[in-house]
């Protein structure tokens, strides 16, 4: 008897230093969190400013069901892994590891997880769109550092648009030349019933593959966030 009253004392202070577990409403929360990992993983990441230069470079190049939707999406997910791999690094040591080893509620995982996104997020959004989206949240103007999730994700996916569109009009400018002066050739060789896509196309992969495009676009899409 005395052995087990020793072996209770002895694991006594263990058990009371021992994770409570989540309430009700934190597993809520948790539940909650799991079902808007996809829309997270598209707003507030690097994904739709490269998916969105991706499929305007391949309308640019007149091809527009080569290279296939999932070639493309596959590439951009693979691109936002590399360039998110920073921040998803600082969630997982403030948030991730910390809830699995039962020292976070998961209410408190969830804010702590949020700071990484919010700073990646910041650093991509324009004060002026950070600021009209606090207005239209109702939230109390401030600086940015300071502004609301909900104003900060929806000013960083704008901005995240309007690099895309700028991106993409530097890289079908070269293109629309292409096409142009495939048009004016045929044109002033009387051969008007040549489609002028039917010579600019190869012309146009011939360019993209002679300057490495692939490796170009994927290099100036991850710079852009530097």
């Amino acid at each position: 008897m005395n052995s087990i009253s020793s072996a209770a004392q002895a694991f006594a202070p263990h058990a009371a230093a021992a994770p409570q577990a989540g309430t009700p409403v934190d597993l809520i929360v948790g539940f909650f969190v799991l079902s808007i990992v996809p829309l997270l993983a598209v707003a507030a990441t690097s994904f739709t400013r490269i998916i969105v230069v991706l499929g305007l470079l391949r309308a640019a190049l007149g091809a527009p069901s080569l290279p296939p939707n999932a070639v493309l999406a596959a590439l951009a997910i693979m691109l936002t892994a590399t360039i998110m791999a920073p921040t998803l690094a600082r969630v997982d040591d403030d948030a991730v590891r910390p809830y699995l080893a039962h020292r976070l509620t998961p209410a408190q995982a969830i804010a702590r997880g949020a700071e990484p996104l919010r700073a990646f997020m910041l650093r991509q959004a324009r004060t002026s769109d950070v600021a009209a989206f606090t207005r239209m949240a109702r939230e109390k103007s401030g600086p940015p550092s300071q502004a609301a999730f909900v104003a900060v994700a929806p000013a960083f996916l704008v901005g995240e648009l309007r690099a895309a569109f700028a991106m993409g009009f530097a890289l079908a400018l070269p293109f629309a030349v292409i096409d142009m002066v495939t048009a004016a050739v045929l044109m002033s060789l009387g051969m008007f019933m040549v489609s002028p896509a039917t010579l600019s196309l190869p012309l146009k992969l011939l360019l993209f593959v002679a300057v490495d495009g692939w490796t170009l676009v994927a290099g100036a899409l991850a710079a852009s966030y530097r």
